[in-house]
Order: structure tokens, then sequence, then C-alpha cells
């Protein structure tokens, strides 16, 4: 198992855990290249999250996905082990309006 694959079994399982609504969504072939790795909803606000492990640094088409979920109004963010806590605790309460 690749070491990013383990930050999203993580990630997957915090968001079970608050109940979020999310998948992965199908990249390249019929589906859009850049679009995060896992795209949701909590609490009737949109997210999408970037899953790196490591060293990892998103493609400049993978921010520029990032950037249209902010300007949209939604959330988005790049995860990975070393910020896990981190950014879910911020998805809880931007979704919690705090």
């Amino acid at each position: 198992m690749t070491p990013e694959k383990k930050v999203k079994q993580v990630v997957v399982k915090r968001l079970k855990e608050l109940g979020a609504y999310h998948f992965y969504p199908v990249s390249g072939g019929y589906g859009a290249s850049g679009v995060p790795d896992i795209v949701g909803c909590y609490k009737g606000k949109f997210f999408g999250i970037e899953c790196k492990a490591g060293k990892g640094v998103p493609t400049a088409l993978q921010l520029k996905h990032l950037r249209l979920i902010s300007y949209a109004g939604g959330f988005s963010t790049v995860i990975r082990e070393t910020n896990i806590d981190e950014v879910i605790g911020s998805l809880e309460e931007w979704c919690n309006g705090e």
C-alpha cells in the first residue's frame, strides 16, 4: 500500500466518524484531471481534500481546483499524515461556522 493511500484511509475513517458524505472522484479518462482525491459535504457545506504523503506536493492543476472550490465558497485543503487532526478539526470548525 502506498503512503498516500494510507493517508486517504485515515482521512476517510475520520470523515465517516463525523458522518460526512464523501467519495473519491474518477480522474483521467472520463473524469476531470486535478480534482481533489476526496470530495464531499458535511453539514451542508462542500469540501475537497487533496491527500499527499511525505514530501509529495500538489500539482498546479490540483492547486487550481482547490482554489476554485474555495472561490465557490467551499472548504479545500491539502492533507498529509502530519496534519490530519488539524485539518479535520479545521473542517469541523468551518462547517460549524466557528
